[in-house]
């Protein structure tokens, strides 16, 4: 086997590997963990993106930066 088959074998099998993981994490089999985690985010929480107190901020900053004109 030439050394450009093998490259291309430990690919292939690298992607089927990575696949696999990901698709057992989506279907919910036990054991099985992705490589990303689900992210959390309570609404109403400062820091959160539709929380009237992460919006204000935001706005506050980007107009003292100067993306905005304010």
């Amino acid at each position: 086997m030439s050394f450009g088959k093998r490259i291309a074998t430990a690919v292939i099998a690298l992607v089927l590997a990575i696949g696999g993981l990901e698709l057992g994490a989506g279907l919910g089999v036990p054991g099985i963990h992705g490589f990303a985690t689900e992210a959390y985010a309570v609404i109403g929480r400062p820091l959160t993106p539709v929380s009237v107190a992460g919006v204000g901020r935001r706005t506050v900053r980007r107009c003292a930066v100067g993306v905005y004109v304010c």
